[in-house]
């Protein structure tokens, strides 16, 4: 029997009684450097499991200079998709001496006939391997503490409902009878909700008669969710929108209601306790204490094994809070209504997990007047400094009047970018596209985000010079080869996220999406019918495995100033599945470049 450490992925898979098999069924074998190993076309016999050396994987009809699609080191497994199809669709060639384990086709095909999933691993989409990466980092003892299962489904309450009639004496009965801090109210054609506090205010401040209809202190902008969402994402929603319950609605009818205190009983508190400071704080030294915390979240958040999409939704949600409460501290209210502070770059689409350098700029309405304008920017702009978010070397701030206008000189600025269609316009339009409005009135973003869409979205010709940038940098699978030491990597930015983020970036003005994430926005694109449901799937497992790679990086240097977190990846740092990721997610890179090129006529600019 071969002693084989069969603890990673795909062999968990199998129970202690098939691995027992594996290793009495496997032997050795010794190829020499540059052997080929399989053939292309070669009928699939054996599985490799390499144990020591390097194996590349080459498409001989490709040039030379071209031909690496993959490499395999210690722990990688090969050849078990040349059995599955019969034939081998690339050749394997050993890059150095090379020993592996050599399970027969006999045994493997017995494995995949008695675990099903065992079989399915090698079938499934990468979103799929990202998800099993996941379960089996939670195994492996990283507690995830509900932050991913729990749904909304299982601790909403029930709700409690008065009709409007009902006068406010009535609905404190109600309330205290029911050990309730919420009740909804039901008019002929819609729910409104009503809290305590609600009715303290309605008869202290407001004067209203005990007899008085509840309705008229009920509020009726409900922030809702579905009963199959996340508890986590119902987390998120309270952080944006300052509350402490949820409605939840499901297809028009009412289900139920989800207080925070029913969340915090299944997630750690860390993220309320941040949360909470921001709100509370009454003084710019004070949310200077609660923005510091932002990173001791973002680990928290890691190490408990948190879906990446969600942590960002949680602090992009946060940090939209601490720059509206910045905001207004600074900026006198009589100008709140009358400009539309926005966030762009990462930040605006909600991908930024450390506080990175100020994108951001200043929409006013057409007949504003404000006299003290430069001077409110620069201390706003300071302010955020105070804050943690470092100046942004290209000077993308409200302090440089270029990024602050009306929305007309707003419109005028997109028109003259559409018609230059230079790298510099082009740069502009992409940033403002990212914009998200996070203080004064949004409206005033949603009128230049129409002119926006109007311009660009049915001209073929921009959206070609618009796409080129996705091309830009050379996805990095020819360089695993040469990555021998571990001051080495590859630039997982330019290789896998940018191409990713840009691309979808395309199509999201093309299609007129308003979405600014990039996962929202393949979500939309793959609702409108322009990409595949699992290619849009798949790209977004990439994006986050390329986060979350990088962000592990940029961690252990978390001492590092915001100029020295790195891009790049080491390859031989990974662990064998993550390996197989990454190479899986660059492949599906490479496609979708194929794809923007093959849409946006790239072939011929």
């Amino acid at each position: 029997m071969i002693d084989v450490d069969l603890s990673q992925l795909p062999f968990t898979l199998i129970d202690d009684e098939g691995r027992d098999h594996v290793r009495r069924g496997m032997d050795i074998a010794y190829f020499d450097r540059d052997e080929i190993i399989i053939e292309m076309g070669q009928v699939g016999e054996s599985v490799f499991l390499i144990h020591k050396g390097e194996v590349a994987e080459l498409d001989p009809t490709l040039p030379a200079s071209s031909a690496r699609i993959g490499h395999y080191t210690a722990g990688d497994l090969f050849g078990a998709i040349s059995i599955l199809n019969g034939k081998s669709r690339y050749r394997f060639q050993a890059e150095q001496e090379c020993l592996c384990y050599v399970m027969p086709k006999a045994l493997f095909t017995k494995l995949c006939r008695h675990h099903p999933d065992f079989e399915n691993f090698f079938k499934q989409s990468l979103s799929h391997k990202a998800r099993l990466m996941t379960e089996k980092r939670a195994e492996g003892g990283v507690t995830m503490a509900g932050f991913m299962l729990a749904k909304v489904s299982e601790c909403m309450r029930e709700p409690l409902i008065m009709d409007a009639s009902t006068d406010i004496a009535s609905a404190v009965r109600q309330l205290n009878d029911s050990h309730a801090d919420s009740l909804l109210v039901k008019t002929q054609s819609e729910f409104g909700i009503v809290t305590k506090t609600d009715l303290l205010n309605g008869i202290v401040l407001n004067n209203y008669e005990h007899s008085s209809p509840v309705v008229d202190v009920a509020h009726f902008s409900l922030v809702t969710v579905t009963p199959n969402q996340y508890l986590f994402e119902a987390l998120v929603l309270m952080t944006r929108h300052k509350v402490t319950r949820v409605v939840v609605m499901e297809q028009g009818e009412l289900k139920g209601v989800v207080e925070l205190t029913d969340v915090l009983s299944y997630f750690s508190s860390r993220s309320y306790v941040v949360s909470l400071q921001v709100e509370q704080a009454n003084s710019l030294d004070a949310l200077a204490a609660a923005s510091q915390r932002t990173p001791e979240l973002v680990n928290a958040l890691m190490a408990q094994g948190v879906k990446l999409r969600f942590a960002m939704d949680l602090l992009a949600a946060l940090n939209g809070r601490i720059i509206n409460k910045a905001w207004s501290f600074v900026i006198p209210e009589q100008y709140h209504a009358q400009s539309c502070l926005m966030v762009m770059g990462s930040e605006g689409r909600g991908e930024q997990i450390l506080k990175t350098d100020q994108d951001n700029g200043l929409i006013l309405a057409d007949d504003s007047e404000w006299p003290s304008l430069a001077d409110d920017m620069n201390a706003l702009t300071q302010t955020l400094i105070q804050l943690g978010y470092p100046p942004c070397p290209g000077n993308i701030m409200v302090s440089n009047p270029e990024w602050v206008g009306t929305v007309s000189q707003w419109k005028n600025n997109i028109a003259k970018w559409v018609s230059a269609r230079d790298g510099d316009s082009l740069m502009k339009l992409a940033i403002l596209l990212d914009a998200h409005g996070v203080a004064g009135n949004p409206q005033l973003l949603d009128s230049v985000r129409a002119a926006l869409f109007e311009r660009c979205s049915r001209d073929e010709l921009l959206l070609s010079y618009f796409a080129r940038a996705a091309l830009r940098f050379s996805t990095p699978l020819t360089l695993f080869g040469s990555l021998k030491k571990p001051q080495h990597g590859i630039d997982i930015k330019k290789g896998g996220i940018f191409p990713i983020v840009h691309g979808v970036r395309t199509m999201a003005l093309e299609r007129r999406i308003n979405a600014t994430s990039t996962l929202d926005r393949l979500d939309a694109l793959a609702e409108d019918g322009r990409l595949d449901r699992r290619f849009a799937d798949d790209l977004g497992e990439a994006l986050s495995l390329f986060t979350e790679l990088r962000l592990k990086q940029q961690l252990q240097s978390a001492e590092a100033s915001t100029e020295q977190r790195s891009n790049r990846v080491v390859v031989q740092e990974l662990s064998s599945l993550e390996r197989d990721l990454l190479r899986e997610a660059l492949h599906i890179v490479k496609d979708f470049k194929q794809r923007l090129s093959h849409r946006y006529h790239l072939e011929y600019s």
